[in-house]
């Protein structure tokens, strides 16, 4: 929990963290498309996945109900949220909702 706490927190940069699983199809189909935004926004934005199945404690700290669900990060705290599967397009649009 330190180290994501440490990388959202970290830099002035927004940081866009997708938490989804494997078992997830909409996550799965919506992974190359964060991949792809990842590409486009980088280094004006850090986009991040984390597996809720490997660390069920902080899904459940930021009340994680459905996947995929992206969060919004600025400073270390949440700015914005949404769930459902988004392509590359609309990922960089909502990340770019930050600033």
């Amino acid at each position: 929990m330190e180290d994501f706490d440490r990388m959202i927190g970290k830099t002035e940069l927004p940081v866009l963290v997708d938490f989804w699983a494997g078992w997830c199809g909409p996550c799965r189909a919506m992974a190359p498309e964060f991949e792809a935004a990842a590409r486009d926004l980088e280094p004006m934005a850090r986009l991040a996945k984390l597996d809720t199945e490997r660390v069920p404690e902080i899904a459940a700290r930021f009340g994680i109900q459905s996947i995929p669900t992206m969060i919004l990060f600025s400073r270390g705290r949440e700015v914005n949220r949404r769930s459902g599967g988004l392509g590359r397009s609309a990922i960089i649009a909502f990340a770019r909702s930050a600033s």
